[in-house]
């Protein structure tokens, strides 16, 4: 059956079940992190870190294990990732999409699930460049971006010495996720809770979209949280390099992420950032957990999807990298959990997404339309099909482009003439680079063929992997990450 055919039935099939019942639309529960890589799951195996809460919707649901973000046109990856996400717009059609027009003309996700008959509500980082207020039923305690960061918070620790007369994750007085007195993450999970009791007495179903700011830098948590991770206990990854060799090229030894972290890139600078990186996710974690126990506690947990997943991936000491503005899997794969009614628990599912897959699928659910959208349903795939994206593209301003297909991974950074080539499912990690071993000359042939064609494909502004000219950046406008 083609596929867009088998969304329609699938998602007629849902709301007549539905209305068979006699019951209202489901819930929709979305639930965003800023800067939260895939591997920061505790269920899934990669790390020795805490996440009891997001824990049990591996459990519980179905786990994306390979969700992209598709890139970026600026140093604020979130940025693109949240015009994507609320347009339904590819990256470079999103980057041109008139927010005006499409806030004027209904098309935004919430209004999009207004329409179809939910009660919206937001709390947390909006970080898109048109009024969060005017497109929700209600919204709350709007960040406009990242907290706000200190000269101190850069550039470390040097040492172990620097550390202990420098910047400290649970002193408040540098403000940041401390502004207003208590933390942000706190504060976005007693919205939360608050308006789940309110919704609870609502004949409407409602849609959420609670934005953390957490994990993202300063990365501050209550000391307790960083008790918990005692530098024994966290392992620099196997990935580390004091300093990538091609950094210049990819994003700028200069840009605002890189320069959280010292170069060389050490080990103790390394285990320090990602100690405090673990403890707020935690506390984020413990945070979630307070949310599911309101959902349980007011008795829509069993007709509520809820979907966990972040704007991006973060690297945080891997390939000698610090932010998420690089085309390796650590920083553009996010964790994508979902659960819900039907969604078969422990789900497993490989298949290469995009993050903003979320939307038609939200809209399937809702029983809205999912017109104008370029992403894909999930529900097919949650429903057993395999046939997905043919290919997932990447993109990062002029600097870099990647595509990744059956298993192989090809980057490339235009302005220099530098490709790398890695076989993923025999090279996970990505450290062994096969570009320029002639056994895989021809395997490097046809990716850069499927990439340019991928390009032409997208709009890129970028015409070939020759465009050594193309601009660095398109926006004249400073964003904060």
């Amino acid at each position: 059956m083609d596929k867009n055919k088998l969304i329609l039935v699938l998602s007629a099939l849902c709301m007549t079940s539905l209305s068979m019942a006699g019951e209202r639309k489901p819930n929709i529960l979305f639930i965003f992190a800023d800067d939260m890589s895939y591997e920061t799951i505790g269920a899934h195996g990669l790390l020795d870190i805490d996440t009891p809460h997001l824990d049990t919707l591996v459990e519980n649901g179905a786990s994306f294990t390979h969700a992209y973000n598709m890139g970026a046109w600026g140093g604020a990856v979130c940025v693109a990732s949240r015009k994507m996400l609320n347009t339904g717009l590819f990256v470079w059609r999103s980057q041109n999409a008139d927010l005006k027009q499409f806030v004027a003309e209904g098309k935004m996700w919430s209004q999009r699930m207004s329409a179809a008959g939910y009660r919206t509500y937001m709390s947390g980082k909006w970080h898109v460049p048109t009024s969060a207020p005017g497109i929700f039923d209600v919204a709350q305690h709007i960040r406009a971006g990242m907290p706000k960061q200190v000269p101190s918070g850069y550039n470390r620790p040097k040492d172990e010495a620097d550390y202990e007369q420098g910047w400290k994750p649970w002193d408040t007085k540098h403000g940041g996720y401390w502004q207003g007195g208590k933390h942000w993450s706190e504060v976005l999970a007693d919205d939360s809770v608050e308006f789940l009791e309110q919704a609870a007495k609502d004949e409407q179903p409602f849609f959420m979209y609670l934005a953390f700011n957490a994990p993202h830098d300063p990365r501050q948590a209550p000391k307790e949280y960083i008790d918990r991770y005692p530098l024994d206990r966290i392992k620099v990854p196997a990935t580390m390099l004091p300093e990538y060799p091609y950094a210049e090229a990819a994003c700028g030894k200069g840009l605002r992420d890189e320069k959280l972290m010292p170069y060389p890139r050490t080990e103790y600078s390394v285990k320090v950032n990602r100690q405090e990186y673990f403890a707020l996710i935690t506390h984020m974690d413990d945070q979630i957990g307070k949310i599911f126990q309101a959902l349980e506690k007011t008795g829509q947990a069993d007709n509520t999807y809820i979907v966990f997943t972040a704007d991006h991936g973060l690297a945080v000491g891997h390939h000698g990298f610090v932010g998420k503005q690089n085309m390796y899997d650590h920083s553009m794969r996010p964790p994508f959990l979902l659960s819900g009614p039907g969604v078969k628990a422990g789900a497993k599912i490989d298949v290469p997404i995009y993050l903003q897959d979320v939307v038609p699928t939200a809209l399937d659910w809702a029983g809205g339309g999912t017109d104008a959208v370029d992403f894909k349903s999930l529900l097919p795939l949650l429903q057993g099909e395999t046939a997905h994206y043919d290919a997932i593209y990447g993109a990062y301003m002029g600097r870099q482009r990647m595509i990744t297909k059956g298993g192989w991974k090809l980057i490339a950074y235009p302005n220099i003439g530098i490709k790398r080539l890695y076989n993923l499912q025999k090279d996970p990690m990505e450290m062994t680079d096969l570009a320029a071993n002639p056994e895989y000359a021809a395997r490097l042939k046809q990716l850069t063929a499927m990439l340019e064609t991928e390009m032409d494909a997208q709009n890129d502004p970028m015409t070939s992997l020759a465009a050594a000219d193309f601009p660095v950046a398109k926006s004249k406008k400073k964003a904060k990450h």
